[in-house]
């Protein structure tokens, strides 16, 4: 069965490197755990890294770590749907919103406690979620009038979606947008959630505006990439998971299918290039428990192939080391790759501290 290591202390040292980074700006951390499926011992590395606040945009997952134990604020990323918005007040404290209905439906079911917030988020050009900034002046009067002292702040997303690069003239809409409804209404917000993982930059440069006070970071903490930059987070680690798969298959082939070329099961159309005949391993993988384009593998010389829902193809024929039937491949994951890993079920799960092993869950 194929299994992933992962290093609880790597994520830890990730997760406090970017803590202490933003916090010399000024920048609370927001550390999501989405990508783990809420994963409690992932979890408990970004708490123990004075990471206060864990970010899911499942309810699910936050139950999972609610009975677990872990003991923290929750912010729910994403709205459920509206028959289970009295399930997440009772769950998460604070809640990324983006439409007024949706508001008005937390709002209206949350009339027992005090202690929840909402951010409403504002479109600055990646065209995810939020309202579109230049018509947002008025519907975040609207959300003020509806939450009340509840609002507090508002957010924005880049890179996730259109692939929008952070700048501190994107924040800028954000403070301008804050200051404009202080001058309007006198209410002041308290949180600028502007920025992810794709924003790091800004700090690392020193040219975040002022005022920004909020990042909701994932990839940064458990892969140390940034995907959208296309580039390794400075002073993180990216050896944070690792994945092994089991040869199952090991024989040379032609590199080329012989017969009439269609699509495959994923209907896609295959591409091949004639290399002669190659040493081919088959793992225990596929398509359904990992994204094959975002594995690397850590022996030199290997390349991945392609993969079917239950079968990864690897070429060796360049590697010098020997395999045989039985024997494992290691590989380091994208955040894409590394979603599936997590959300499969077939995907053995194993918890390594630097000095002791954990325990396989």
């Amino acid at each position: 069965m194929a299994f992933v290591e992962v290093y609880l202390d790597r994520i830890y040292h990730n997760a406090a490197f970017l803590n202490n980074l933003c916090a010399k700006k000024g920048i609370g951390v927001v550390g999501v755990t989405k990508v783990t499926c809420g994963d409690p011992a992932v979890a408990r590395s970004l708490n123990k890294a004075s990471i206060k606040i864990i970010g899911e945009s499942r309810i699910e997952n936050i139950e999972r770590m609610k009975k677990a134990g872990i003991d923290s604020e929750f912010m729910l990323l994403r709205p459920p749907e509206r028959s289970k918005i009295k399930e997440a007040l009772e769950l998460a404290d604070y809640f990324l919103v983006s439409d007024l209905a949706i508001l008005e439906a937390f709002v209206a079911a949350d009339i027992e406690t005090e202690v929840h917030g909402y951010i409403y988020m504002v479109d600055t050009g990646d065209l995810r979620e939020g309202v579109w900034y230049r018509e947002a002046e008025d519907e975040l009067k609207e959300a003020l009038k509806i939450a009340r002292d509840k609002l507090l702040g508002i957010g924005t997303n880049l890179g996730c979606y259109g692939g929008v690069i952070a700048t501190p003239e994107k924040f800028q809409i954000l403070i301008d947008l804050s200051e404009r409804l202080k001058r309007f209404t006198g209410f002041q917000l308290k949180i600028l959630s502007a920025g992810n993982t794709a924003s790091l930059p800004l700090v690392e440069y020193g040219t975040i505006p002022e005022g920004i006070n909020q990042f909701r970071l994932g990839e940064s903490i458990v892969c140390g990439t940034d995907v959208t930059n296309n580039r390794i987070v400075p002073g993180t680690r990216q050896d944070t998971f690792i994945l092994h798969g089991e040869i199952i298959e090991l024989k040379r082939k032609p590199s080329v299918p012989e017969g009439e070329i269609g699509q495959d099961a994923f209907g896609r159309k295959p591409h091949f290039e004639d290399r002669g005949v190659r040493l081919r391993a088959i793992l225990d993988l596929g398509e359904q428990d990992v994204l094959p384009s975002g594995l690397i593998p850590l022996e030199q010389g290997i390349e991945v192939l392609h993969a079917s829902s239950d079968h990864l193809i690897v070429d060796l024929t360049e590697c010098p080391k020997e395999f045989r039937v039985g024997d494992t491949l290691s590989f380091r994951m994208s955040y894409g790759a590394l979603l599936r890993v997590m959300t499969s079920k077939y995907v053995r799960k194993e918890y390594i501290h630097e000095l002791q092993k954990g325990q396989s869950r």
